[in-house]
């Protein structure tokens, strides 16, 4: 069975609700400083192709992409 995110419905050009907007990923780098909705104040210490590696005032946490509730200061 395949994952329905991977594969977007698809839309009719005659339908009556409007698309989905495309998620924008927010661009880290090591050593920004960001704010996680659950987490605080961080600094990100590695990024990769699949989520950044945050250090949360002593607790290192990997964040998965998309960043929905982490915001760069």
């Amino acid at each position: 069975m395949t994952d329905s995110s991977a594969y977007p419905r698809p839309r009719h050009a005659n339908s009556p609700f409007r698309p989905q907007a495309e998620v924008a990923v927010e661009q880290f780098a090591a050593g920004d400083r960001v704010c996680h909705d659950a987490h605080g104040l961080g600094r990100v210490l590695n990024i990769d192709a699949g989520g950044a590696t945050v250090d949360f005032d002593g607790r290192t946490l990997r964040i998965e992409t998309p960043f929905r509730k982490m915001t760069k200061l």
